[in-house]
C-alpha cells in the first residue's frame, strides 16, 4: 500500500532579525557569512514555546480536513530538544489545544535533529501493516532555541519553530518507498543540553559526525536499494540543515565519492532548492529536514512523479537517508500552505529588538511553579507582521501547569 506525508506544514514564528545585523551587532568576522550562507533567522517572541509552535504549525493542516478525517489521527508524536517536564510530554498539551480525539495515542520521542525522522519511519510502518485501515499520524518537531552571544558563530545559525507532518495511505505530499531507507547511529558527544538554559557542542566534532554519518546511511541505503545512482536517481535532495553551509560541503563530500563531474552545477540544481527556506529561518532541529523538503518542492515544483532522497541527521548520534516519489500533488498540497509568503511576512527586529527579546525568552523552558506572561507587551512587533493570523501564545504558569490564550497578529 502507498504510505506517507498527506500534508506538511512549518510554523517558523511572526519575528526574524537579518543575520548580517546579528554579525553586526556581536561583533563577528563578515569573512564568514559565506560559509554559513544564511540570509535571517527566525526569531521566538517571549509568549512561544514548543507547545504553541507546534499547534501552530499543525492548525491549518487539521482546519483543511474534515471532521470523520480528523478523527482518524490515530497517533500523535512531538519531537522535541525542548522538553517542558520530565514526565508530562508536549504532546499533551498539543493535543488538547488541536482538539484531538481522545482516542488518539500521544508521545514525546528525544533524539536531538534525528527525532522526528524515526517518529515518521515508525509511523509509516504501523500505518502500512494495515491494522487500522484509513488511520492517520501526526507527527509534529518542535523546538525554541536558546542561544545567544555565548554561542558564537552558532547564533546566527539557529532557528525557531515547527514542522508538522500527517501520515496516511494519500500520500499527496511525499510517497514513501517503503523499506527503502538507510541507517547509521553511534554514541558520540557531539551537542547536548544538560539544562533548560543552556547548550553545549563540539562544532568539529558534529560536522565530522554530520559528514560520517551521511556515507554510511547512502551506504547502507544503496546495498538496500537495487540499481541505485547517486548521481541520476534523485531529482532532489532534502537534507538536516544546521546551516546552508554544511549541506553545501556534505553534497560536495558525496560528489566526489560517487565521481560527479560537475558538483556545482549539480549543488545548484538539486540541492540548493531545498535550501530556500532554511537559509531563511535557521536550524529547526528534528524539523529541519521537512522545512528543506518543503523548500524543495515549492521551488523544485515537480510536475510528472520523480524521486528525491532526504538526509536526516541528529546528534548523539543517529542518522536516517531515505526517499520517496514527489508530483504535481506535492507542488499544489504544499503551495497551499503558503510558507513562502508566511516568512516573507515576519516582523524584522533590530539588533536591540533581537537583544531585549532574547533576554525575555532565557527562561522559556525553566520550570517555575507560577508565571506570567503578557503576550501584550509585544504588540509592536505583532503590529508589524504581514497578513493576518491567529496564534496560540502561552501566557502563563499556575501550579506548573502551562496556560495558553489565542491571539491575533498582523493587520
Amino acid at each position: 500500500m502507498n504510505v506517507g506525508i498527506e500534508t506538511l506544514n512549518v510554523y517558523c514564528g511572526v519575528a526574524s532579525v537579518a543575520v548580517p545585523v546579528l554579525f553586526e551587532g556581536r561583533g563577528l568576522d563578515a569573512a564568514r557569512l559565506g560559509n554559513l550562507m544564511m540570509t535571517t533567522k527566525s526569531v521566538a517572541l517571549p509568549f512561544e514555546d514548543p507547545v504553541t509552535h507546534a499547534v501552530n504549525a499543525a492548525k491549518p493542516i487539521l482546519d483543511a480536513m474534515d471532521e470523520a478525517d480528523r478523527d482518524r489521527i490515530e497517533l500523535l508524536v512531538t519531537s522535541s530538544e525542548s522538553g517542558l517536564d520530565l514526565s508530562k510530554s508536549i504532546a499533551s498539551y498539543v493535543h488538547r489545544h488541536l482538539g484531538l480525539s481522545r482516542r488518539c495515542r500521544m508521545l514525546e520521542v528525544k533524539q536531538a535533529c534525528y527525532a522526528a525522522t524515526g517518529a515518521l519511519q515508525l509511523a509509516c510502518g504501523y500505518l502500512a501493516a494495515g491494522l487500522s485501515p484509513g488511520a492517520k499520524a501526526l507527527v509534529i518537531a518542535t523546538d525554541v532555541s536558546l542561544v545567544n552571544e555565548n554561542a558564537s558563530y552558532t547564533e546566527p545559525a539557529m532557528g525557531t519553530g515547527a514542522a508538522a507532518v500527517l501520515l496516511g495511505d494519500d500520500p499527496r505530499v511525499l510517497d514513501v518507498d517503503l523499506g527503502a531507507f538507510g541507517t547509521h547511529s553511534y554514541e558520540t558527544f557531539d551537542s547536548a543540553r544538560p539544562g533548560p538554559t543552556f547548550d553545549v557542542a563540539d562544532a568539529d566534532r558534529s560536522l565530522f559526525a554530520y559528514l560520517d554519518c551521511l556515507t554510511n546511511a547512502y551506504a547502507h541505503y544503496a546495498e538496500k536499494v537495487a540499481d541505485v545512482d547517486f548521481a541520476t536517481t534523485f531529482a532532489g535532495l532534502a537534507m538536516h540543515t544546521p546551516f546552508a553551509g554544511i549541506v553545501r560541503a556534505a553534497h560536495r563530500k558525496l560528489a566526489r565519492e560517487h565521481r560527479l563531474p560537475d558538483a556545482d552545477a549539480d549543488f545548484a540544481r538539486r540541492v540548493a532548492p531545498g535550501l530556500e527556506y532554511p537559509r531563511l529561518v535557521g536550524n529547526l532541529c528534528s524539523g529541519s529536514v521537512y522545512l528543506a523538503l518543503a523548500s524543495l518542492i515549492d521551488h523544485l515544483r515537480p510536475d510528472d512523479p520523480v524521486r528525491v532522497g532526504m538526509y536526516s541527521y541528529g546528534s548523539g548520534c543517529a542518522a536516517e537517508f531515505y526517499s520517496g516519489l514527489v508530483d504535481d500533488r506535492s507542488t499544489a498540497e504544499v503551495g497551499r500552505m503558503r510558507i513562502g509568503e508566511h516568512l516573507a511576512g515576519r516582523c524584522e527586529l533590530t539588533f536591540d529588538e533581537y537583544k531585549r527579546i532574547l533576554a525575555d525568552n532565557a527562561d522559556c523552558l525553566v520550570p517555575v511553579a507560577d508565571k506570567r506572561i503578557d503576550p501584550g507587551r509585544y504588540a509592536e512587533v505583532l503590529d508589524r507582521v504581514a497578513g493576518a493570523r491567529t496564534l496560540l501564545a502561552c501566557t502563563g504558569v499556575r501550579a506548573y501547569h502551562r496556560g495558553y490564550e489565542w491571539i491575533g497578529a498582523g493587520a
